[in-house]
């Protein structure tokens, strides 16, 4: 069990220092770019950010152990870290690999480079003992990197990224943490699952190997995925009428997703049935008043309904509340860290399946 910290978002950094209304005209929200191949390849792609996410654990690299911040996301499938290599804003303020340092690093001559909502990563490959937890997992290759452009990955508080997604979308074909776990017969299950806890800094844990019963109450529903590259599967929306999703939309369960992405037409649906206008910024804000008024969003997803309430979907800040909805140009939607923080997710390779339970 790793416990997560809920740390400082980028969104309350920027805000902070008076930079988050340019910061974000420059680098317009778009989340789901981390899974579209198309648009990773162009290379003047601007750097597009999730502003809201915070959740991060502590792994440790190398003999003797260099630590790590690292955002847990099953939206991706890569490890990577800052290195001593990288000379980029964003590595100034970050803890950096150094292989001189460890004596179980072994080089490759082998790039890596990815893409993700929140900005693109270069570098290089290598190997060495990755440690996660009470689990040493040995010869796990990983990338260290050398270029992160654009300031965006500044203003986070995690230094890399450890990716649980499936081997097939990995860069560089790289295997993952979670494959190289299971091939070294380190979990006792071949599943890990998360609990993100409710507006509060602590109690957020992944556990790997396992899955626990004081985090839910009642039954694990088990989902089939549809695809087996990200954790996917096939939702329909229904509030009493079918709101959003009639025929079935493909989404992603993803813990390195903030919000709720949907393409616009079926999220401007919803965030109209639920009475939620854009304000004269732009922004989705709310009445932070109303949100005992506003009703549930159900989704349907393998024949078992998934409820979340307004208090889930209205994202509480400092400065007043707003919508954990994004509408995005992609088809695919992203089931972020509001919808699981309302219920609890297992993540099951030996079954391809995702289970979820109501959080407690």
């Amino acid at each position: 069990m790793i416990p997560l910290y809920k740390g400082k978002s980028a969104r309350e950094a920027l805000k902070e220092k008076g930079l988050l209304e340019k910061f974000m005209k420059n680098h317009p929200y778009n989340p789901s770019i981390k899974f579209n191949s198309a648009l990773a390849q162009i290379a003047n792609e601007p750097l597009t950010n999730d502003y809201d996410l915070s959740y991060y654990g502590i792994i440790s690299i190398g003999t003797p152990p260099q630590s790590f911040k690292v955002i847990f996301d099953t939206g991706s499938s890569n490890l990577w870290v800052p290195s001593v290599y990288c000379n980029s804003y964003a590595c100034t303020n970050h803890n950096k690999f150094n292989p001189a340092q460890s004596s179980t690093y072994r080089a490759t001559s082998q790039t890596i480079s990815v893409q993700y909502g929140t900005g693109a990563m270069t570098g290089i490959l290598g190997y060495d003992t990755v440690t996660v937890g009470s689990l040493v997992d040995t010869n796990q290759i990983f990338g260290l990197s050398e270029n992160e452009p654009g300031s965006f990955l500044y203003y986070v508080e995690f230094d890399g990224i450890l990716g649980l997604a499936y081997p097939s979308i990995s860069s560089s074909s790289a295997t993952p943490v979670f494959d190289n776990m299971m091939s070294e017969g380190l979990v006792a299950q071949d599943l890990f699952s998360f609990y993100l806890s409710r507006n509060s800094q602590a109690g957020s844990v992944v556990t790997f190997g396992g899955f626990d019963s004081a985090y839910y109450t009642g039954s694990i529903q088990w989902i089939p995925l549809s695809s087996e590259t990200y954790w996917q599967i096939t939702v329909v929306m229904v509030n009493g009428q079918v709101v959003a999703c009639a025929s079935g939309c493909q989404a992603i369960v993803d813990t390195g997703t903030s919000m709720l992405v949907g393409d616009s037409s079926n999220i401007n649906n919803i965030l109209s049935w639920v009475g939620i206008s854009k304000d004269q910024n732009g922004q989705y804000s709310v009445n932070c008043n109303n949100i005992g008024s506003m009703p549930d969003v159900t989704f349907v997803i393998n024949g078992a309904q998934f409820a979340l309430p307004a208090s889930a979907y209205v994202m509480q800040v400092s400065s007043g509340c707003s919508s954990g909805f994004s509408p995005s140009s992609d088809q695919l939607w992203i089931l972020g860290d509001v919808f699981i923080r309302e219920w609890y997710s297992i993540f099951d390779r030996g079954n391809n399946m995702v289970g979820l339970a109501k959080a407690v």
